[in-house]
């Protein structure tokens, strides 16, 4: 049996350096956005505030763009979003619950306090139509597209 016949190759796929870049900056960007809730060095812990950011999804189809943001147990007055100068800007405060004297924390893992997530707008989003809905913690942005943006079926006629 010669070597090839035992070789099995992965499929080729295309290599898309930006799409790694895109990973390496989310990688970077969570490390930074994220600190340990529990902090200590071998002796009691003290449990402190992380810093958190909402993880966020956007999608496209042919008459907008989506953005989805998870915004677990806060309330729709705590959250503000803004459009100004091409970005769009999402930020509110996750309150820490109160500390009962009465419970034992074994840990904490959830993050709590102000954050900002802002996202620059696609060329042919319109700014001036951005729609935002609040439902069971995720909060669901709606960026139309421009007139010139969506796609236009031209019927071609065969002589």
């Amino acid at each position: 049996m010669s070597l090839l016949t035992k070789w099995n190759p992965m499929p080729a796929t295309r290599w898309n350096p930006f799409k790694e870049l895109a990973d390496f900056e989310r990688g970077l960007e969570s490390f930074f956005t994220r600190v340990p809730a529990i902090a200590g060095n071998g002796g009691e812990e003290k449990i402190t505030e992380a810093l958190w950011a909402p993880l966020a999804d956007i999608t496209e189809d042919d008459k907008e763009f989506l953005v989805k943001a998870e915004l677990p147990e806060m309330k729709k007055e705590d959250v503000k979003v803004t459009v100004e100068n091409g970005v769009l800007r999402i930020t509110g405060e996750r309150k820490a619950e109160k500390e009962e004297k009465t419970k034992k924390y074994h840990r904490i893992e959830r993050s709590y306090g102000s954050f900002e997530r802002a996202f620059t707008l696609p060329d042919g989003a319109d700014g001036n139509k951005v729609t935002a809905d609040y439902k069971d913690g995720v909060l669901t942005v709606r960026l139309p597209k421009t007139a010139e943006a969506k796609p236009k079926a031209i019927e071609v006629k065969v002589a």
